[in-house]
Protein backbone atom coordinates (compact mmCIF):
# COMPACT_ATOMS: atom_id res chain seq x y z
CA UNK A 1 0.00 0.00 0.00
CA UNK A 2 1.59 2.95 -1.02
CA UNK A 3 0.64 6.64 -0.92
CA UNK A 4 1.15 7.53 -4.90
CA UNK A 5 -2.16 5.38 -5.37
CA UNK A 6 -4.35 7.25 -2.88
CA UNK A 7 -4.13 9.12 0.06
CA UNK A 8 -4.33 6.67 2.70
CA UNK A 9 -7.04 6.97 5.61
CA UNK A 10 -8.50 10.33 4.15
CA UNK A 11 -11.41 8.47 2.86
CA UNK A 12 -12.43 6.42 6.12
CA UNK A 13 -12.03 10.27 7.92
CA UNK A 14 -14.23 11.94 5.78
CA UNK A 15 -16.44 9.11 5.88
CA UNK A 16 -16.29 9.29 9.88
CA UNK A 17 -16.44 12.84 9.83
CA UNK A 18 -19.34 13.07 7.73
CA UNK A 19 -21.56 11.05 9.97
CA UNK A 20 -20.64 12.98 13.12
CA UNK A 21 -21.44 16.48 11.55
CA UNK A 22 -24.69 15.18 9.79
CA UNK A 23 -22.68 16.40 6.34
CA UNK A 24 -22.86 15.35 2.66
CA UNK A 25 -19.57 13.56 1.54
CA UNK A 26 -18.49 12.90 -1.90
CA UNK A 27 -15.71 10.35 -2.34
CA UNK A 28 -13.98 9.76 -5.01
CA UNK A 29 -13.14 6.19 -5.05
CA UNK A 30 -10.39 5.02 -8.41
CA UNK A 31 -6.92 5.86 -7.43
CA UNK A 32 -5.55 8.99 -8.52
CA UNK A 33 -2.86 7.54 -10.32
CA UNK A 34 -6.13 6.29 -13.03
CA UNK A 35 -6.92 9.64 -12.67
CA UNK A 36 -5.99 12.65 -10.27
CA UNK A 37 -9.39 14.80 -9.80
CA UNK A 38 -7.70 16.79 -7.37
CA UNK A 39 -5.77 18.51 -10.90
CA UNK A 40 -6.70 20.12 -13.63
CA UNK A 41 -7.09 18.60 -17.35
CA UNK A 42 -3.68 20.28 -18.42
CA UNK A 43 -1.37 19.13 -15.33
CA UNK A 44 1.01 16.72 -16.16
CA UNK A 45 0.13 14.78 -13.15
CA UNK A 46 -3.84 14.44 -14.20
CA UNK A 47 -2.40 10.82 -15.28
CA UNK A 48 0.92 10.45 -14.31
CA UNK A 49 3.54 8.57 -16.21
CA UNK A 50 5.65 8.32 -13.29
CA UNK A 51 4.71 9.14 -9.52
CA UNK A 52 7.48 9.92 -6.92
CA UNK A 53 9.79 8.46 -8.92
CA UNK A 54 7.66 5.16 -10.00
CA UNK A 55 6.51 4.61 -13.34
CA UNK A 56 3.11 3.85 -14.10
CA UNK A 57 3.42 1.62 -17.14
CA UNK A 58 -0.52 1.74 -17.50
CA UNK A 59 -0.63 5.10 -17.91
CA UNK A 60 2.80 5.17 -20.42
CA UNK A 61 0.98 5.44 -23.68
CA UNK A 62 -2.59 6.65 -23.01
CA UNK A 63 -4.37 7.32 -26.26
CA UNK A 64 -6.82 10.47 -26.72
CA UNK A 65 -10.02 8.09 -26.77
CA UNK A 66 -8.51 6.17 -23.54
CA UNK A 67 -7.87 9.88 -21.75
CA UNK A 68 -11.32 11.23 -22.79
CA UNK A 69 -12.64 7.76 -21.70
CA UNK A 70 -11.58 8.11 -17.70
CA UNK A 71 -12.80 11.99 -18.08
CA UNK A 72 -15.89 11.39 -18.80
CA UNK A 73 -16.67 8.15 -16.54
CA UNK A 74 -14.50 9.51 -12.93
CA UNK A 75 -13.11 13.10 -13.62
CA UNK A 76 -16.52 14.97 -14.78
CA UNK A 77 -18.88 12.96 -12.81
CA UNK A 78 -16.72 13.78 -9.69
CA UNK A 79 -16.92 17.43 -9.93
CA UNK A 80 -20.64 17.74 -11.28
CA UNK A 81 -21.66 15.90 -7.94
CA UNK A 82 -19.40 18.25 -6.25
CA UNK A 83 -20.78 21.29 -8.06
CA UNK A 84 -24.41 19.89 -8.06
CA UNK A 85 -24.32 19.51 -4.26
CA UNK A 86 -23.73 23.02 -3.77
CA UNK A 87 -25.88 24.30 -6.69
CA UNK A 88 -28.64 22.30 -4.66
CA UNK A 89 -27.78 23.94 -1.62
CA UNK A 90 -27.85 27.48 -2.63
CA UNK A 91 -31.19 26.53 -4.21
CA UNK A 92 -33.30 25.57 -1.39
CA UNK A 93 -31.20 28.08 0.86
CA UNK A 94 -29.21 25.63 2.62
CA UNK A 95 -25.80 26.82 4.95
CA UNK A 96 -22.77 25.19 2.56
CA UNK A 97 -19.10 25.03 2.80
CA UNK A 98 -16.52 22.92 0.99
CA UNK A 99 -14.15 20.94 3.64
CA UNK A 100 -11.51 18.64 1.36
CA UNK A 101 -9.89 16.13 3.37
CA UNK A 102 -6.53 14.56 2.39
CA UNK A 103 -3.66 12.81 4.08
CA UNK A 104 0.23 13.08 3.64
CA UNK A 105 3.02 10.86 3.99
CA UNK A 106 5.33 11.41 7.34
CA UNK A 107 8.52 11.57 5.06
CA UNK A 108 9.10 12.91 1.34
CA UNK A 109 12.42 12.91 -0.36
CA UNK A 110 14.39 11.72 2.88
CA UNK A 111 12.76 14.97 5.06
CA UNK A 112 11.12 14.10 7.78
CA UNK A 113 7.64 16.53 8.10
CA UNK A 114 6.62 17.38 11.77
CA UNK A 115 3.24 18.87 11.16
CA UNK A 116 -0.03 17.04 12.05
CA UNK A 117 -2.43 18.69 9.96
CA UNK A 118 -1.91 21.25 7.37
CA UNK A 119 -4.43 23.75 6.18
CA UNK A 120 -4.27 24.93 2.30
CA UNK A 121 -5.67 28.09 1.64
CA UNK A 122 -5.27 30.53 -1.15
CA UNK A 123 -5.70 33.14 1.49
CA UNK A 124 -9.19 34.37 0.91
CA UNK A 125 -11.36 32.14 3.60
CA UNK A 126 -11.91 33.35 7.05
CA UNK A 127 -12.95 29.72 7.46
CA UNK A 128 -9.80 28.20 6.71
CA UNK A 129 -8.11 31.45 9.12
CA UNK A 130 -10.31 30.34 11.51
CA UNK A 131 -9.50 26.56 11.84
CA UNK A 132 -5.73 27.69 11.07
CA UNK A 133 -5.75 29.46 14.54
CA UNK A 134 -7.83 26.83 16.49
CA UNK A 135 -5.22 24.34 14.69
CA UNK A 136 -2.17 26.37 16.24
CA UNK A 137 -3.47 27.17 19.73
CA UNK A 138 -4.03 23.23 20.55
CA UNK A 139 -0.96 22.03 18.49
CA UNK A 140 1.46 24.82 17.89
CA UNK A 141 4.06 23.90 15.34
CA UNK A 142 3.12 20.85 14.48
CA UNK A 143 0.14 22.73 12.06
CA UNK A 144 1.21 23.95 8.67
CA UNK A 145 0.35 26.66 7.09
CA UNK A 146 0.22 25.86 3.42
CA UNK A 147 2.09 23.00 4.94
CA UNK A 148 3.55 20.32 3.79
CA UNK A 149 1.37 21.69 0.42
CA UNK A 150 0.41 24.79 -0.80
CA UNK A 151 -2.84 25.74 -2.83
CA UNK A 152 -0.46 27.47 -5.39
CA UNK A 153 -2.14 26.39 -8.42
CA UNK A 154 -1.57 22.58 -8.50
CA UNK A 155 -4.91 21.90 -6.16
CA UNK A 156 -8.14 22.03 -8.68
CA UNK A 157 -10.95 21.37 -6.91
CA UNK A 158 -11.29 24.35 -3.76
CA UNK A 159 -10.34 26.89 -6.56
CA UNK A 160 -12.67 25.25 -9.32
CA UNK A 161 -15.61 25.16 -7.24
CA UNK A 162 -15.07 28.58 -4.68
CA UNK A 163 -13.41 31.09 -6.86
CA UNK A 164 -16.24 32.61 -8.69
CA UNK A 165 -19.04 31.29 -6.53
CA UNK A 166 -17.73 33.08 -2.75
CA UNK A 167 -18.29 29.62 -1.11
CA UNK A 168 -15.90 29.30 1.89
CA UNK A 169 -13.70 26.22 2.47
CA UNK A 170 -11.42 24.48 4.21
CA UNK A 171 -8.42 22.02 3.16
CA UNK A 172 -7.12 20.11 5.07
CA UNK A 173 -4.53 17.90 5.27
CA UNK A 174 -3.75 15.31 7.91
CA UNK A 175 -0.55 13.15 8.46
CA UNK A 176 -0.58 9.71 7.49
CA UNK A 177 0.30 8.03 10.14
CA UNK A 178 -2.48 9.29 12.28
CA UNK A 179 -5.52 7.73 10.42
CA UNK A 180 -3.86 4.97 8.58
CA UNK A 181 -5.87 2.32 10.78
CA UNK A 182 -9.27 2.59 11.75
CA UNK A 183 -8.90 3.50 16.08
CA UNK A 184 -6.20 6.19 14.67
CA UNK A 185 -9.50 7.35 12.33
CA UNK A 186 -11.48 7.38 15.20
CA UNK A 187 -9.72 9.40 17.27
CA UNK A 188 -8.83 11.98 14.95
CA UNK A 189 -12.35 12.35 13.87
CA UNK A 190 -13.78 12.52 17.24
CA UNK A 191 -10.34 15.12 18.06
CA UNK A 192 -11.37 17.10 14.56
CA UNK A 193 -15.17 17.10 15.00
CA UNK A 194 -15.97 19.32 17.81
CA UNK A 195 -13.38 22.04 16.34
CA UNK A 196 -15.33 21.58 12.72
CA UNK A 197 -18.09 22.48 14.10
CA UNK A 198 -17.04 25.38 16.03
CA UNK A 199 -15.28 27.44 13.38
CA UNK A 200 -17.98 26.70 10.69
CA UNK A 201 -20.88 27.45 13.13
CA UNK A 202 -19.26 30.56 13.00
CA UNK A 203 -18.44 31.15 9.23
CA UNK A 204 -21.11 33.79 7.47
CA UNK A 205 -22.27 31.18 5.43
CA UNK A 206 -22.87 28.63 8.24
CA UNK A 207 -23.14 25.36 6.88
CA UNK A 208 -21.57 21.67 6.30
CA UNK A 209 -20.72 19.82 2.88
CA UNK A 210 -17.97 17.20 2.81
CA UNK A 211 -15.78 16.53 -0.01
CA UNK A 212 -13.23 14.26 0.17
CA UNK A 213 -11.49 10.65 -0.27
CA UNK A 214 -8.88 9.14 -0.87
CA UNK A 215 -7.58 10.40 -4.37
CA UNK A 216 -6.98 13.57 -3.10
CA UNK A 217 -3.33 15.71 -3.10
Amino acid sequence: MRHIAWDIGAGALCTRLSQRLDAAAIRQTYSRLVVDCNRGTDSSQLMAKISDGTAIPGNAALSPAEVEQRLCEIYRPYHDAVAGLLQERVATGRPHVLLLLHSFTPRMNDVERPWRFGVLHMGNSPLSSAMLARLHEKLGDEVGDNEPYAMDGTDYTAPRHTAQSGFDYLELEVRQDLIAEPEGQAAVADWLAPLLEEVIGRSPTRGRDEDGGEAGS
